[in-house]
């Protein structure tokens, strides 16, 4: 099976599945830690060498503060616990956005060491989308390209997306978003221009490596066009 190159997930369900069994939201928040390792591990085995991880918003900000407090705990633990397997593994980490004050400094500290420590490592690049606005990216990058005093009639889609955050990051091929839910949620707007998306039902906290093979096998049996009449070959754009 030839699988996606890179591949992306809104990882949406937690608080609905903490109402299911009668919890506080923020448990759905520390169930989803299993999940997310194990989906790592998945994309990893499965040859995907970029996976993005949609897991706090621009707008995630609007949440009760002590939600937003848990979150941030519970982020900052997971990387202390896991940073030493996702190195060893051959996983460099990146975080996408992380501009916001608000942001604790001493997790600000840990992800600028988790992204020191494996910086090198060419397995695979899990981009983590925090504080992240893909709104924002796009206004940004037009910021960024009116300083650099590019003449509009030289200004490309190529030469615009080397302004965005982690300009060599490709575009994303595969969206999954769980839970059933069907939106993009201001998710890496540019780099999802022409990626497949499926919906699974099933809520984050409960996803695991199975159900993400399962999204893989339904990426491959698609025809991607890009706009064209006839099907792209599945080693063609997007599969580099």
């Amino acid at each position: 099976m030839v699988v996606p190159r890179h591949v992306a997930c809104v990882m949406d369900g937690n608080g609905r599945w903490a109402a299911q069994r009668s919890l506080p939201r923020t448990a759905g928040h520390e169930a989803a830690e299993a999940a997310v390792m194990d989906v790592i591990e998945a994309a990893r085995s499965s040859g995907v060498t970029w996976l993005s991880l949609y897991a706090f918003s621009t707008e995630n900000w609007r949440r009760p503060s002590g939600e937003v407090d848990i979150l941030m705990r519970l982020v900052r633990r997971a990387i202390r616990k896991h940073a030493p397997v996702l190195h060893t593994r051959g996983i460099r980490c990146r975080f996408l956005g992380m501009t916001d004050p608000r942001i604790p400094a001493p997790l600000v500290q840990d992800i600028t060491d988790l992204m020191t420590l494996t910086r090198d490592n060419k397995r695979m690049t899990l981009t983590v989308a925090f504080d992240h606005g893909g709104r924002r990216d796009i206004v940004e990058a037009a910021r960024s390209l009116i300083r650099s005093e590019t003449p509009a009639d030289q200004v490309t889609e190529a030469s615009f997306a080397e302004h965005l955050p982690y300009s060599d990051t490709p575009d994303v091929d595969l969206v999954i978003r769980t839970s059933g839910e069907q939106r993009i949620s201001n998710f890496m707007l540019w780099q999802v221009a022409y990626a497949e998306w499926v919906f699974p039902k099933v809520l984050w906290p409960d996803f695991r490596a199975a159900h993400f093979c399962e999204c893989l096998d339904a990426y491959v049996r698609r025809q991607r066009r890009f706009g064209d009449v006839r099907p792209a070959t599945m080693t063609g754009k997007g599969l580099r």
